[in-house]
């Protein structure tokens, strides 16, 4: 079963703008704090047990990556949003992981929320989580819901000096992690690609209504996927003409080719929709062919048996002036007359393929 596309907001009701409430599954046992602090010359990893350790990182010149995996202890959150002077109503969209992916500029930083997907490891679906970003002129903060992501390449970038991460300010950084997520929705793409080819042999071959649910649930996965992509557009295009002055222009040029990507990926998603519709009715044109050739199979022995089925019948009849009962040879000229008849009936149904 894909995840549920809306979550359950009962709890928050009637409660007022910017109140903190976690609203969504647990998926961490406990909140797990990382701290990435660095430039060109030097580099500090550490994790934290209580969040105000990150607190003195805000000051310091140095670009700082503060992760925090685990969404479910509500005080974690607001003391961080207190400390960094967040907004509640943003810090309010990071507890709500049924956000739709978007971007806001609060001046002194700008926020992001978007879906990072993968596939699961135990079940053929597709899992996600929502990934809140916050970044400033020397700072990215990002929240997921449990640990576990797509950044481990970038880590290991920074800890190896490798790129021009360590040379770039905090913008580059949170391009950088969008485009891993970004580019780890081809590999979910490919995924379902090679689940749509599976499905369109097995349609071929051997339809069966195992086959029509198979259909039903992929065209749910592409409705997740489509929900979770499409408003990336906007958000890119959001960064890249952003006139912040956190975003440098040399970082406005990977932006754009996020935005290439993104408009790939929804053209991708598109095409495997009408795929998918496409597959319906295919399934349905060929249940239909199958039970024409079902017909066709009966109607043929119906139309042999017909003919043979009025002899039968006439001479089943038993009248007593009838000059064929008296014959020693009638039954069994009668038979190879029978006979002829749908050996004829074959043969002409041979000459018109029908058979």
């Amino acid at each position: 079963m894909m995840q549920k596309l809306i979550k359950k907001r009962s709890h928050k009701a009637g409660l007022p703008p910017g109140t903190l409430v976690h609203i969504g599954e647990r998926k961490a046992e406990k909140v797990k704090i990382g701290i990435l602090d660095y430039d060109e010359a030097q580099f500090e990893e550490k994790e934290a047990k209580t969040i105000e350790e990150s607190f003195p990182f805000k000051d310091k010149p140095t670009v700082t990556w503060i992760n925090i995996d685990g969404l479910h202890e509500v005080e974690i959150i607001e003391k961080l949003g207190s400390h960094f002077g967040l907004h509640p109503l943003l810090l309010e969209d990071i507890l709500n992981t049924d956000q739709r992916p978007k971007m806001e500029d609060y001046g002194d930083y700008i926020f992001v929320v978007l879906k990072m997907l993968y596939p699961s490891e135990k079940k053929d679906e597709i899992e996600a989580e929502q990934v809140s970003l916050i970044f400033g002129s020397n700072f990215v903060i990002s929240f997921q819901e449990h640990e576990g992501d797509v950044f481990k390449p970038i880590r290991d970038r920074i800890r190896n000096n490798k790129g021009r991460i360590r040379k770039s300010e905090a913008d580059y950084l949170a391009y950088t992690l969008l485009d891993s997520i970004v580019d780890n929705y081809f590999l979910i793409l490919e995924n379902v690609g090679e689940k749509l080819e599976d499905t369109e042999h097995h349609l071929a071959t051997n339809p069966s209504p195992e086959t029509l649910q198979y259909i039903r649930e992929l065209k749910n996965e592409m409705i997740f996927l489509r929900k979770s992509i499409w408003p990336l557009r906007e958000l890119i295009n959001g960064l890249e003409r952003c006139e912040s002055t956190l975003i440098h222009k040399s970082t406005g040029a990977y932006l754009r080719d996020i935005y290439d990507h993104t408009i790939q990926i929804i053209d991708t998603v598109e095409s495997y929709r009408d795929m998918i519709s496409g597959m319906v009715d295919i399934y349905l044109s060929s249940i239909s062919n199958k039970m024409n050739e079902v017909m066709k199979v009966l109607t043929i022995f119906a139309s042999i048996f017909i003919p043979l089925t009025f002899v039968a019948g006439v001479y089943g009849m038993n009248f007593e002036f009838m000059p064929e009962l008296t014959w020693h040879w009638s039954y069994f000229a009668l038979l190879g007359f029978m006979t002829l008849i749908g050996i004829s009936l074959v043969v002409y149904f041979k000459r018109k393929r029908w058979l």
